[in-house]
């Protein structure tokens, strides 16, 4: 039965997934079998696993860490959101159903078997299980039926971790405060702590470190230093990608992405972000839509929502303004959808059961109707092997779907393409990840593509990530700690 330890932290987005990512990579140079797992997620940037179900990509990206496919059993809750109270919930990679935030405490007490389940299928199979929780682990008012932080750590008997991020201030009240207002027995399985995202001199914490482990009575395991590399990794959380809005990079082809509230899968974005002639721009509520050679349109929990969103921003006479002017738009998945004719959803699965116009763009129709679709994808796109896979609701039609964008490798056509070609969409995530596709689509731009591998990148950064912790952790007594 393999060796677990928990990661727990401070608050949202200390970088625990990024953590439990470079522990397993170097754990996994150090010769062990190394699973991921995440009792419970809360994310729309999913990812498709080999067993037909999706998990957070944050877990699929450990698992990449871990030189192992990932397994609906590495996230056996994930949420994902609909609305500002409301989510979806999907158990082992399979959608359960939908609750409001307060029905869902309620919902959860009852879940706890099935996450046990997918925790023991993977200490049967490694030698150590890195568990990642979720938010903070002070959220006390939440401790009642627990399966994120404390109450699975209690229920299964694993040692946690404390990771807080000096980043955004107040580590030392954070990790200290986690201490004072833990119940006793939550408190005792905390042995040690990690402080991330140092910048600057270290030595000047370390009086700091010590504090903590004065007041706290934890092992000081590690002061991590800001990573800059770490940016080419996938980001978890629409947060951190809001936080991304308005940058510019100054590539020659500008890419303008409305940031849409319900946005899904944002990580199709990366390895254009990547390119060193591109510059992605996320664009935030309250701005209109900045001059753009191509305007992207992403994928969407909630498309009738998010395009309600889009209008009342006036963003939908942008674009149109944006196409008249002979400039390109590219609808995925959700985005794909708002640029048809009509999106209906007679069920209500993804809000209130209605129809409304979409953007006009494409000669298609959308009902949100069926099982979800969870697939790898393979075909050929613009003359080119493609691969990716598809994560949506909904039965897209009309007659623009004669002149579809791609081909599977079955023959089955996917997407649409204007008259014009200046507008196009397809249900494929992870497109622009294979280095063909991706140089393909940026040469009928007039952008030529830069000679790299996107996978080798992010190969090469978990190796560095794990090389840093290695540096900046005790990795022995990390080692030690877990049981």
């Amino acid at each position: 039965m393999a060796r677990a330890l928990m990661f727990q932290g401070t608050g949202s987005s200390a970088g625990k997934s990024v953590l439990v990512a470079g522990v397993c990579r170097a754990l996994v140079r150090r010769g062990f079998s190394v699973r991921p797992f995440k009792p419970q997620n809360m994310s729309n940037n999913a990812a498709v696993t080999g067993d037909g179900g999706e998990i957070g990509r944050a877990q699929a990206l450990q698992a990449l860490a871990c030189g192992v496919p990932p397994s609906v059993h590495m996230n056996p809750v994930l949420l994902k959101p609909q609305s500002e109270t409301g989510a979806q919930i999907v158990v082992q990679g399979r959608v359960i159903g939908q609750a409001k935030a307060r029905e869902y405490q309620t919902i959860k007490a009852g879940l706890l078997p099935a996450v046990l389940e997918s925790f023991s299928r993977l200490r049967a199979e490694a030698d150590f299980v890195l568990v990642e929780g979720a938010g903070s682990a002070s959220e006390i008012n939440l401790r009642r039926h627990d399966i994120a932080n404390m109450g699975f750590a209690r229920a299964a008997g694993v040692p946690v971790i404390l990771v807080g991020d000096i980043d955004r201030g107040g580590v030392i009240a954070s990790l200290v405060g986690t201490k004072t207002v833990l119940a006793a027995d939550d408190a005792a399985l905390i042995q040690g702590f990690i402080v991330n995202r140092m910048r600057g001199d270290p030595s000047l914490f370390a009086d700091g470190m010590a504090a903590i482990a004065e007041m706290t009575g934890w092992a000081a395991l590690g002061l991590v230093p800001y990573l800059p590399a770490l940016r080419a990794l996938p980001a978890e959380d629409a947060a951190d990608l809001a936080e991304q809005a308005g940058r510019k990079s100054g590539g020659k082809l500008r890419i303008v992405v409305p940031w849409l509230p319900c946005i899904a899968n944002f990580d199709d974005l990366d390895p254009l972000r990547g390119e060193p002639d591109v510059d992605v721009q996320i664009v935030a509520s309250g701005r209109p839509l900045p001059h753009a050679d191509v305007i992207l349109l992403p994928g969407s929990k909630a498309t009738i929502a998010d395009l309600a969103s889009l209008r009342a921003e006036g963003w939908d006479i942008d674009i149109s303004a944006h196409v008249r002017a002979g400039g390109r738009v590219l609808g995925l998945c959700g985005g794909y959808q708002m640029l048809g004719d009509r999106i209906a959803d007679p069920e209500g699965i993804e809000g209130p059961p209605g129809e409304v116009a979409g953007l006009g763009l494409l000669d298609v129709s959308t009902t949100l109707i069926g099982d979800k679709r969870l697939a790898s994808v393979a075909g050929r796109f613009m003359g080119v092997p493609f691969a990716g896979y598809e994560m949506h609701i909904g039965r897209t039609t009309g007659p623009g779907t004669a002149s579809p964008l791609l081909t599977f490798s079955d023959g089955r056509p996917d997407g649409a393409v204007s008259a014009g070609g200046r507008v196009a969409g397809t249900y494929v995530h992870g497109l622009f990840a294979g280095d063909a596709a991706r140089a393909a689509w940026l040469a009928s731009l007039g952008v030529v593509g830069a000679p790299r591998s996107h996978a080798a990148e992010v190969g090469r950064v978990l190796d560095a990530l794990a090389d840093h912790l290695e540096q900046h952790v005790d990795m022995s007594r990390l080692i030690s700690l877990a049981r």
